[in-house]
Parts: C-alpha cells; structure tokens; sequence
C-alpha cells in the first residue's frame, strides 16, 4: 500500500475566486490549520468594515482565520510557524515574500487562472477576453521569488467562446481550479509530483494590472477590439467611455452587454444611432448594439429603459 504524507494545510487567499478552492478542501476533508486573508475593508455607502469572501466562508466553517497587514511582521511569522503546516495553498492572495513561501516542508503552490507562462500578472481572466483568445485555462504551480514565474505542477486548459464574457470565463475559471488544485494536492500527498520549468518565451503576454485607463473604450478601434475589451470587462471592473449628447456637459457612462453589427457605413466612429428600443454606435467594420448601460449615479439598466426617459440629440455621440 502506498504511503501518503499527513498534510497540516494553510490556506491563503481573499475573493470569490478562492473560496471554491477552500471549499473543495474542506470537501475533501483535507486538514486546514488556518487561513490568511486579507483585513477587514470598508465598503458600501455606510462604510462598515466589510469581511472578505474567504473571511465569510472560513468564519461559516469554524476555520482558524489570519488577516495579517504586513506578511513580514515578526508577530505573524510567528502565529504562521505555530500553526506547523507543511504545504501551502495560494489562490488570489498577494505576492508573499520569500520567508513564508519557503517556510512549509512541502512548499507553497499557488492557482492561477492562465495557461503559464502566458498571462502572469493580476488580472489574466480579462486579458485573455480583451486580446480575443480563443483558449486559457488555469496552472498550479510553486512559487518563487518572482511573478507567476515558478515550476508548473499541472495545467488544464478551456475555450472561450466569442460571446463569452469575463464573468462567465471568471466562474467556469474557479470550478476548474479547484479540481486542479484537489489534483494537485493528491499528488503532493502521494509524493508524486512532477514539474516542469517554464520556458522563457519572448513573446509572452502580460495580465496588468486593470486601471482607469486601460478600461476606457478608444471607439476608433476595428469592431472586434472594442467588442472583446467590453465583454472582457463585462461585469467588472466595466469597460467605459464619454457620452456627449447635445451642448451639455459630457457624462462618464459604463458600457456592459453588447452585440456586434457587422456592416459597412460611413458614418464617424462614436456615432449613435438612437430609435424607440435600440441604441447603436458606430465603429470600424459595422455597429455595436448596446444591450445594457449604467449612466452616472444611476443602477445600470438595459437600453429600452434607458430609452423610455432618456433624449438622445442626432449629434449624440461616444468619447
């Protein structure tokens, strides 16, 4: 009979993301010494100190839970060391530094949600919708002193479909991981591990870190482009642009669900076209039918009630 190691797990991990792969451990009646989280953030219009996804499950699971402010204080390494875990299970946490991922007998591993080496970084869900891939897939993989850079212990990938959006991608994405990282477990328990070195790509793809910026709608692009970054930001963190309907003052506007239009015309990129249920907007190589808008202070709606009390100008247009 084959031998397996007696595996004491700690947890790290913050949002929805992780909480599947908490929970697939807990299933599968493995044991969680503790669980590192992130603290307690305001949040909402009162503010109140609001506990995170992994925070909610671990209290709901009598878990022993760590929210830690700083990874290096002698204080935390201390609790850390206590616990006497031997492996270490990251999904969607922060960068460790080298004292804590180097601490347990059987190392640290983490999920993440690409196919390693492409897409390492924060946000590889949306980026991989925003560059029009028509696969990805999640990694695990133990960590080293850089981003995403350690040996891949196993792989799974999926395809995306082009309507698919990063919400859709992010769930399919988290059920898939948490098999992966239950694979991965099992071979750490019977010490079968293999791994491979990732290859030194030149041409890799990078998940930055999504921003203000790097979400706003640029409507000169070809259809296509504009259609993959709004689906890919589609439902968070939303892909947005300036509205500028008559003389007034342009408003922020979030663009969530559209369909694409292909079609030649002549008219300037940005251009909408309003009639009584339908709102359009002009780009490179046809139309964009807008399905679901959110105008400034106002819950997001779909068009045919934004339609009902909104006037749209025939100049109207997208920024």
């Amino acid at each position: 009979m084959t031998k397996t190691r007696d595996l004491r797990i700690v947890f790290m991990g913050t949002p929805d993301f992780a909480v599947a792969t908490l929970k697939a451990l807990i299933d599968h009646k493995y044991n969680v010494v503790g669980v590192i989280t992130a603290p307690d953030k305001p949040a909402g219009r009162g503010q109140k100190l609001r506990a995170s996804a992994v925070k909610q499950f671990a209290l709901e699971h009598h878990l022993n839970i760590l929210q830690p402010t700083n990874l290096k204080a002698e204080s935390f390494l201390e609790e850390l060391k206590s616990l006497n875990a031997n492996l270490q299970i990251i999904v969607a946490f922060r960068m460790l530094p080298k004292v804590v991922w180097q601490m347990p007998e059987y190392g640290t591993f983490n999920l993440h949600a690409s196919l390693l080496p492409q897409y390492r970084g924060a946000a590889p869900i949306h980026w991989a919708i925003i560059n029009g891939e028509t696969k990805t897939g999640v990694t695990t993989f133990f960590i080293d002193e850089k981003i995403d850079t350690g040996a891949v212990i196993l792989s799974e990938a999926t395809h995306i479909g082009h309507k698919t959006t990063v919400g859709d991608l992010h769930d399919e994405l988290m059920a898939i991981g948490s098999e992966l990282v239950i694979k991965t477990v099992k071979q750490i328990e019977a010490d079968t591990v293999s791994t491979t070195i990732q290859p030194q790509n030149e041409d890799l793809k990078t998940a930055y870190k999504l921003n203000r910026d790097n979400c706003k709608i640029d409507w000169s692009q070809p259809i296509n482009t504009i259609y993959n970054k709004i689906r890919g930001l589609n439902p968070f963190p939303t892909a947005w642009c300036y509205l500028e309907n008559d003389d007034k003052k342009p408003l922020s506007v979030k663009i969530y669900g559209v369909e694409k239009i292909e079609e030649a015309h002549n008219l300037e990129a940005g251009q909408l076209i309003a009639s009584k249920d339908e709102l359009k907007v002009a780009c490179q190589g046809g139309y964009l039918n807008i399905l679901e808008i959110q105008l400034p202070g106002k819950r997001k709606m779909d068009v045919k009630s934004l339609l009902n009390g909104f006037n749209f100008s025939e100049s109207a247009k997208l920024l």
